[in-house]
């Protein structure tokens, strides 16, 4: 018999202490209500924990979701601050959320919301891209890797699946011309996501050819290299260069994947009944959390979706007021339904078939928007204050993680980084914060900022 009490130090058969297994209770009250024996232990010991596999959906919300208008309203606040939104009661008592999200009120016991996130960077949609799923800021030539893409490295695929897709297509322009944080970075095109490069709500898609985000690009920019040169030389070179044995990589692997049957079955959306597509919604992105569900089920560690693909000429959370960009009323008429049917879906269905105690669900964009409405009828990009949603994979529910002053303008409680929601991925994801990763010039590079606390300990 084990007696946690014992005078002399008891080790369990994973070699923890019973130190180490009564620390792991405390952090249960604490929020982090994953199953973690090994939770000190791998800040010392080991990059990724062992005894659950948690994954991860990430809902990008290009464009930059207004925190007055979702998640942090301020309903006393001047009418050029409140905006045209009314709150409502979500089903954990005090906390409130917007009328554009009414089934997602429903179910405020399964997410917590953070309302202090914030970033000190530019004020542009590229820098926040980066900073939100990097955890840091491309500088001097140097682009970091998606959180996805370094669980893929860390953890490899399970099977013959990837263990990183993205849904339905990359980010496009977004007025930057700088990396959106989508791809491996540093770690290399090996261990990039694989694109779908499909609309999954069109009536006429099927199983796709998968192709990792920047294929086509690398492919022409070959093609172009040979036919210019047209050199039996520089043909050769390239036939037994790096980018000729990567792309042969990828096609072997594109191979492989689509010869999967579990692939194949997970991109077979028809399967589903028609009253389970409708409830996500039968648009891009409804479809595509649909598909998100159907890829963790079948072994897909992480699953990145994009809402929108740009925020020109398309109606997105970019609310500036007038075109090209979008009027604010899109929120009530657009991007709440399409959100609160595809978000509320995702996380109700992942619950039911038992998927959302391993499976950690993230919602959340670029920046927030001004507080003062302005003479267009819309809000500017704002990325002193703004709200992220984010539950499963043990993270505490029913919670209020921060505060914003009285117009959502500044954090007055619990600041938190890019980096801070970076570090909160990666500890419930079991990835010790001082992973070293290789970088570039044969230097390793943490994964997160050595100032990056996770959220998920506070809760």
């Amino acid at each position: 018999m084990l007696r946690l009490d014992a005078n002399k130090p008891a080790h369990l058969c994973e070699g923890l202490t019973r130190r180490d297994f009564l620390h792991a209770g405390a952090l249960s009250m604490l929020g982090l209500s994953l199953t973690l024996p090994e939770f000190l232990a791998i800040q010392a010991q080991g990059a990724v924990r062992k005894e659950q596999d948690i994954n991860c959906i990430m809902l990008f919300l290009l464009g930059g979701p207004s925190q007055l208008d979702t998640w942090d309203m301020k309903p006393h606040a001047p009418a050029e601050i409140r905006g045209p939104f009314k709150p409502i009661k979500t089903n954990v008592p005090g906390i409130e959320i917007s009328e554009i999200f009414p089934r997602m009120a429903k179910r405020a016991d399964l997410y917590s919301i953070v309302r202090s996130v914030y970033h000190t960077a530019a004020a542009v949609h590229d820098t926040g891209h980066q900073m939100m799923q990097t955890g840091r800021l491309f500088s001097e030539g140097l682009e970091h890797p998606h959180i996805g893409c370094v669980l893929s490295y860390l953890k490899g695929p399970k099977g013959d699946v990837p263990p990183h897709m993205l849904l339905p297509c990359p980010m496009g322009p977004t007025g930057g011309n700088l990396p959106h944080g989508q791809t491996a970075g540093y770690l290399g095109k090996a261990y990039d996501p694989f694109a779908l490069h499909a609309d999954p709500s069109d009536k006429n898609f099927t199983v796709p050819d998968l192709l990792p985000p920047d294929y086509i690009t690398t492919i022409r920019e070959a093609r172009r290299r040979k036919l210019r040169d047209a050199v039996e030389d520089a043909v050769k070179a390239f036939e037994t260069g790096a980018d000729a044995r990567l792309l042969d990589s990828r096609f072997h692997q594109a191979y492989t994947l689509m010869s999967s049957v579990k692939v194949r079955e997970a991109f077979d959306i028809g399967k589903e009944s028609q009253a389970t597509r409708e409830k996500y919604g039968r648009n891009r992105f409804g479809q595509s959390c649909l598909l998100a569900r159907r890829l963790i089920e079948r072994g897909v560690r992480f699953v990145t979706v994009n809402m929108f693909e740009t925020v020109f000429n398309e109606l997105t959370w970019d609310i500036h007021g007038c075109a090209p960009f979008t009027p604010i009323d899109a929120y009530r008429t657009h991007c709440g339904p399409w959100f609160d049917n595809g978000y509320t879906s995702l996380i109700e269905e992942l619950t039911e078939r038992g998927l959302y105690d391993n499976t950690i669900v993230v919602a959340m964009g670029e920046f927030g928007r001004t507080p003062r409405i302005n003479p267009a009828g819309g809000r500017d990009h704002w990325p002193q204050c703004w709200s992220i949603v984010l539950g499963g994979g043990g993270i505490k529910g029913g919670q209020v993680i921060g505060a914003s002053d009285e117009i959502g303008a500044y954090p007055t409680d619990r600041p938190t980084t890019p980096a801070d929601v970076a570090a909160t991925l990666y500890s419930a994801l079991g990835i010790s914060l001082t992973t070293e990763l290789p970088g570039p010039g044969n230097r390793s590079l943490p994964v997160v900022e050595h100032s990056a606390r996770p959220i998920c300990q506070l809760l």
